[in-house]
């Protein structure tokens, strides 16, 4: 299931873009192929992203791995609920396991819709 109201970034995250607010996380595929997320490492509100750049990491029974900016502004929130319930990512990637909100600094860029996405998916399944 691929929102087709969201952005996606190459890396496996998504932007919901309302005016000049992103909200972001990771996308179903990305928690599928990490598994059972146990921790997960966001920066503070305040913090400066660059689209791109790394943002963060998360922590599974499997891997840990990086998480990348899919716009580039100023972090205004995070999802407090995260730090204890790490699980929401896996069990609703597009709703309560959001990560962060953004104020934008720019326009986003290089970001795919849903059916750009789902190709990128389907070649790394293969």
């Amino acid at each position: 299931m691929i929102p087709n109201d969201l952005k996606y970034a190459k890396s496996h995250e998504w932007a919901k873009i309302e005016g000049d607010v992103a909200t972001i996380g990771i996308t179903q595929f990305a928690q599928e192929q990490l598994g059972d997320l146990t921790f997960i490492d966001l920066p503070k509100a305040g913090a400066a992203l660059t689209a791109g750049q790394e943002m963060g990491s998360v922590e599974s029974v499997k891997a840990a791995s990086e998480i990348y900016a899919p716009v580039s502004g100023t972090v205004l929130e995070i999802n407090a609920a995260l730090e204890n319930a790490p699980e929401a990512v896996n069990q609703d990637p597009y709703g309560a396991g959001w990560m962060l909100k953004v104020k934008l600094s720019a326009e986003p860029a290089d970001l795919l819709d849903a059916a750009a996405y789902a190709d990128v998916c389907a070649a790394e399944a293969h």
